[in-house]
Formats: structure tokens, C-alpha cells, sequence
């Protein structure tokens, strides 16, 4: 699609954004707020994602590893962040991590998660996180780019292929949250919530992130 990003259509995100600062400022004003239980709110905003991609495909599945540093990797089978080429041969990703969901930030009456708050999107876990690595797979190519606090501190970079679609989000929540530690009943609610989506939930290794 090498057309300009202004006449993107938005069905999620502002594609002719890539970074709203006073939104994310306003996330982290406000933690108690966004990440209600702390940092296990978070891994249901990035599932959630998931979710949707594991529901627009028939079925998927996800991997929700908590690491022992404190960090979180959230990796799905769906198709990959949307990233598309503008008119000039620029790859631009979807500003997921950076912006706001158009479909539930403020909005009254928007999707809950299976916690019972409010879902508010991508944004809330990359604004409430140390820092993010966000990695996504399509069929035109991969990609990731690192974020502290929500803000990108690399570009877009890169990868080779693998022969795999999907998307990866690894965090590290803000030190004053809580750490995940989800019960026999959330994991529970996780299927009840998104029948689409296999989650399978272990232990990982530590990260550099």
C-alpha cells in the first residue's frame, strides 16, 4: 500500500500519529487507574490483542511468559502488527504502543477485561512499562522497535524472516506495580473471555528487556 498514511483509513489507531505524549503522560499520572491489580491488567490489554486476531482467524493461539526479572512476553500466531509502505517507501507500523485505541479509550460502555476494568488498549501497557519490546511477523516482512515508559527509543528495525506471523510484546512494567501472579481462576476467565484463543501461561528465562 504505498499510498500517504493520511488517507489510511483509522479502524483502531490514528495512522497519521506516532506518538502522543500527553496521553501517555496522562497514563502515568494515574497508575492505580489504568492498571488496576497491577501488572496481570496489563498481560489482559496485550491478550486482548490477541484475542482479536485469534477471532477475525478462526482460532489462535498465545504464549504468556512471566520471566523472572519481573518482565512479561505476551506472543501470538495472528497476522502480525499491521505494517504497511507509504508513498515514499517509508514502512510505517501501526502506532499501537504510542497512541491511543480509537475503539475504547474513554469511550462509555467499552469492552471489559476478564478482570471485570475497562479495556483501554496497547497504550496503557507501553506507557506503565520500564520498557517494551514490541516484535511483530507478517507475510511482508518483520519488524520490532523498542519503547521506554511509551516513548520509542530505536527505530523500526528489521528482522529476517522466519516463515512465522505474529506478534510478540515483552514488558517491564513500572517498578511500583504489582508483579503477575494470576490464579487457577484467571486463567480460567481467560478462556470463558476469549473462546477463540488457546493461552497457555509458564514460566520463562530471563530477558534483557
Amino acid at each position: 500500500m504505498d499510498t500517504s498514511r493520511t488517507s489510511w483509513r483509522n479502524t483502531t489507531h490514528d495512522w497519521a500519529g506516532t506518538v502522543d505524549l500527553d496521553h501517555l503522560a496522562g497514563i502515568r499520572r494515574d497508575p492505580a487507574a489504568f492498571a488496576p491489580g497491577g501488572t496481570w491488567h496489563l498481560v489482559l490489554e496485550v491478550v486482548a490483542y490477541a484475542a482479536d486476531e485469534a477471532e477475525c482467524g478462526g482460532g489462535g493461539h498465545c504464549v504468556v511468559a512471566l520471566h523472572p526479572d519481573g518482565s512479561v512476553s505476551v506472543t501470538d500466531d495472528g497476522r502480525g502488527t499491521d505494517t504497511r509502505f507509504d508513498e515514499h517507501g517509508q514502512v510505517v507500523r501501526k502506532p499501537v504502543m504510542a497512541t491511543k485505541d480509537l475503539r475504547f479509550f474513554d469511550v462509555p460502555g467499552a469492552q471489559t477485561l476478564p478482570d471485570g476494568h475497562p479495556r483501554r488498549g496497547m497504550s496503557v501497557v507501553a506507557a506503565l512499562s520500564e520498557r517494551l519490546a514490541h516484535t511483530n511477523r507478517r507475510a511482508n516482512g518483520s519488524w520490532t522497535q523498542l519503547y521506554e515508559h511509551g516513548s520509542p527509543v530505536s527505530d523500526l528495525e528489521r528482522l529476517a524472516d522466519d516463515g512465522t506471523t505474529g506478534t510478540t510484546v515483552h514488558f517491564r512494567p513500572a517498578a511500583r506495580l504489582l508483579p503477575a501472579d494470576p490464579s487457577p481462576g484467571d486463567l480460567d476467565l481467560l478462556s470463558a473471555a476469549w473462546p477463540h484463543l488457546a493461552v497457555e501461561v509458564t514460566r520463562g528465562r530471563p530477558s534483557p528487556v
